[in-house]
C-alpha cells in the first residue's frame, strides 16, 4: 500500500483571509464581521502548522461566540467553513448535555462524536485513492464468478509452468511454456512417449478455459454482461477498529458496543448468498475489496491527527444553558453543564475507542441568539474562553432580495431545478422577488424573528399550487410576478395574527 501522508490542513486551507470571505461570500449573504473573523481564525491555523514545533504547541485557537438571531447564517458559516477547509466538523446543541450525574449525553461525547467524523472521513478518503487499484482485482473476481473454477485453473496453470521451467532444461521450457503449441505425438520411435494423452488433454482444457476467460473479459470490459446475474456471497461483518467496553467511559460507548455484540450473537458475522446482476456485484465487490486494501490503525492515525489539528466543534443553543440571575432549580443543571464543557475548550484528554484525543488545538465555535440571556450569564471562566465575540445583523429586505438570487443554492434556484424534472418551466419576475423580499422582512419584524428561514415558508406558500399540478403541466411555462404572490399570501397580508402562525 502506498504510504499516505497525514493529510491535515495542506492543499486545502491555503487561502488567504480575503479568500475565504469571498467563497463564504457565495452562499452566505451579509454578516461580513462573522466572516472577517472565521477567516483569520482558519488563516492561523494554517500559519501555526509552519510554525517550528516548540513555539506551535503554545498557540492556541482563539475560540468564536457568534450572537445572531436565528436565520442569520451562524450555522452556516461554520458548516461551509469546514468543507472549505476539508476538517472534521461537528454541530452539537448545547441543551443536548447535562452535567455529571444527571441523565443524558456527557459533553465529552462530542469530541467522541467529532472523531467519528473524522475518522470516516479518512477512510473514505483513503478508500478513493485506491479505487483506481481495486479496478483490476474487482475485475479478476467478476470473471471467478462467471466462469467458476476458471481463476483456480489459471493460477495452478501459472504455478506449474513456473515449477517446469525451474526443473527442466531451456529447450524443454521453452516448448512447454507456449500451451496452444502443445501437439499429441503418440509413441516415438525409440518407444517413449512424447507425452501423455492426459497431459495433453489437461493442457488443451486449460487453454480453452483460458481462451473463454479472456473473451468475457473483453465483453465485461465492453459492457455487455451487466445484466447477467451471478450469485455473490456478502459478509455482514463490520470492519473498524476492535470493540472497546471501557474505551470511552460512557454510557454511549457501552450501548454501541452492547449492540455490536448483539449483532454478532445474532449471526451478523456469517456470510450469505445473493443473486445480484454484474452491475450490483461490481459495487459490493469494490466495496469488499477496498475494505480489505485500508489500513485501519493508518486510518485511525491520521484522523487522530486531523482532528487535533484542524477539528472544529460548533455549539449552538449555547445561550440555553446560561443562568440569568441566582442558580435555582433547573439551572443549577445548566451551570453545571457549563461546567463540564469548561474543560473540553480548555483543552483536555479525551478517550475515545480510537484513542486518546487532546482538544487543546480544536475550534470551538458558539453560537446564540441570547435573546433572554446575555453572553455575561454564562459562568466567567467559559466567557473568557470565548475571546471573540461578533454579533451577526438582522437580515432586511435587501438582504432577503439576494439570498434568494445570488448564492449557489438559491432557493429560486433550487425550486427551478426541481419543477424542470417535471417538465415545467418557472420564471420568477424581479418584482416578484421584492415583493417577496418585503412581505419576509414585514413578517419578521412584526411576529418572531426566523431570518432568512422566512424566505423558505413564504416560497412554499407562493408555488404550492404549481408544485401540486407540476405534473399536469409538462411543457408549460409558469411565471410568478408580484400581482400572483399577493394573491396567493393576501389572506395572510392582511390578517397579521394569523401570520404569526402561518408565517
Amino acid at each position: 500500500m502506498e504510504n499516505m501522508d497525514l493529510p491535515v490542513l495542506e492543499n486545502k486551507t491555503d487561502y488567504t483571509p480575503r479568500q475565504i470571505v469571498e467563497r463564504l461570500d457565495q452562499y452566505i449573504i451579509g454578516q461580513r464581521e462573522a466572516k472577517r473573523a472565521v477567516s483569520i481564525a482558519l488563516r492561523n491555523r494554517f500559519r501555526r502548522l509552519k510554525l517550528p514545533e516548540e513555539i506551535r504547541e503554545e498557540v492556541a485557537p482563539k475560540n468564536i461566540l457568534m450572537i445572531g438571531p436565528t436565520g442569520s447564517g451562524k450555522t452556516e458559516i461554520a458548516r461551509r467553513l469546514a468543507k472549505l477547509c476539508n476538517a472534521p466538523f461537528l454541530k452539537v446543541e448545547a441543551t443536548k448535555y447535562t452535567e455529571v450525574g444527571y441523565v443524558g449525553r456527557d459533553v465529552e461525547s462530542m469530541v467522541r462524536d467529532l472523531m467519528m467524523v473524522g475518522y470516516k472521513d479518512v477512510k473514505a478518503e483513503m478508500e478513493e485513492s485506491l479505487r483506481g487499484k481495486s479496478v483490476s482485482i474487482v475485475e479478476e473476481k467478476l470473471l471467478d464468478l462467471l466462469l467458476p473454477g476458471s481463476g483456480e485453473k489459471k493460477n495452478k496453470m501459472n504455478l506449474e509452468g513456473q515449477n517446469e521451467a525451474d526443473s527442466e532444461n531451456s529447450e524443454k521450457a521453452e516448448n512447454s511454456a507456449d500451451i496452444p503449441s502443445v501437439i499429441y505425438l503418440g509413441a516415438s520411435s525409440d518407444g517413449e512417449n512424447a507425452g501423455s494423452k492426459a497431459d495433453f488433454d489437461a493442457k488443451a482444457e486449460d487453454a480453452a478455459t483460458n481462451s473463454t476467460r479472456e473473451k468475457f473479459r473483453k465483453m465485461l470490459r465492453e459492457g455487455k454482461l451487466e445484466d447477467r446475474e451471478v450469485e455473490v456471497s456478502v459478509q455482514n461483518a463490520q470492519h473498524g477498529p476492535s470493540m472497546e467496553i471501557i474505551a470511552g467511559g460512557s454510557f454511549d460507548d457501552l450501548q454501541s458496543t452492547m449492540q455490536n455484540i448483539a449483532g454478532i450473537l445474532s449471526g451478523g458475522g456469517r456470510r450469505k448468498k445473493r443473486l445480484v446482476s454484474i452491475k450490483e456485484a461490481r459495487k459490493i465487490l469494490t466495496e469488499s475489496t477496498l475494505d480489505s486494501m485500508v489500513d485501519y490503525d493508518k486510518v485511525s492515525e491520521i484522523a487522530k491527527n486531523r482532528v487535533e489539528n484542524s477539528g472544529i466543534i460548533f455549539i449552538d443553543e449555547i445561550d440555553k444553558i446560561a443562568v440569568h440571575g441566582e442558580s435555582h432549580g433547573q439551572d443549577v443543571s445548566r451551570e453545571g453543564v457549563q461546567r463540564d464543557i469548561l474543560p473540553i475548550v480548555e483543552g483536555s484528554n479525551v478517550n475515545t475507542k480510537f484513542g486518546v484525543i487532546n482538544t487543546t488545538h480544536i475550534l470551538f465555535i458558539a453560537a446564540g441568539a441570547f435573546s433572554v440571556a446575555s453572553p455575561s450569564d454564562l459562568i466567567p471562566e467559559l466567557q473568557g474562553r470565548f475571546p471573540l465575540r461578533v454579533e451577526l445583523e438582522s437580515l432586511h429586505k435587501e438582504d432577503f432580495k439576494r439570498i434568494l438570487t445570488e448564492p449557489k443554492n438559491s432557493l429560486i434556484m433550487q425550486y427551478s431545478a426541481l419543477l424542470e424534472t417535471e417538465g415545467v418551466k418557472l420564471n420568477i419576475t424581479e418584482d416578484a422577488i421584492d415583493r417577496m423580499s418585503f412581505i419576509a422582512e414585514d413578517v419578521n419584524s412584526k411576529a418572531e424573528n426566523i431570518g432568512a428561514r422566512r424566505l423558505h415558508t413564504i416560497m412554499e406558500k407562493v408555488l404550492n399550487d404549481i408544485c401540486f399540478d407540476a405534473d399536469e403541466h409538462s411543457g408549460e411555462n409558469f411565471t410568478v410576478d408580484a400581482a400572483y404572490v399577493n394573491d396567493k399570501l393576501k389572506d395572510i397580508i392582511q390578517d397579521q395574527d394569523l401570520s404569526r402562525y402561518i408565517l
